[in-house]
């Protein structure tokens, strides 16, 4: 990702160099993230991209991914929030499907797969 981010930076073409790099670089995060969920795997690739293109610094990226590829160990009583950061709330419980029932902080309750959840810090 460094290496496409330089070469992004050196410009070496006329017109749309930010999207080819990037463009590259999310096809290469689809493979070295294969093994997460759609939708972590999906917020992954962005931050490469974004990271390549000059919108992200290096660690921003970094935590970012760190973040979505850490496994989801969610119990009830344990501070959620979306993966872009839109709604927080608390675990309630963990369903047989693997589904988690979650309240929002404005009271609603949701049910989700965990994956489409992080911890909050």
């Amino acid at each position: 990702m460094d290496t496409l981010r330089e070469f992004h930076k050196r410009a070496p073409f006329l017109f749309f160099n930010g999207n080819t790099f990037a463009a590259i670089g999310r096809e290469l995060s689809f493979a070295l993230f294969s093994d997460l969920p759609a939708a972590r795997q999906r917020e992954v690739v962005s931050a490469t991209a974004h990271y390549i293109a000059g919108v992200l610094d290096r660690d921003s990226m970094s935590q970012v991914v760190d973040a979505l590829c850490a496994a989801a160990d969610l119990a009830p009583g344990t501070r959620v929030k979306t993966l872009r950061g839109t709604a927080q709330g608390v675990i309630l419980r963990a369903l047989a499907d693997g589904r988690v029932v979650w309240r929002t902080e404005a009271g609603t309750e949701l049910t989700t797969m965990p994956e489409t959840l992080v911890r909050e810090e």
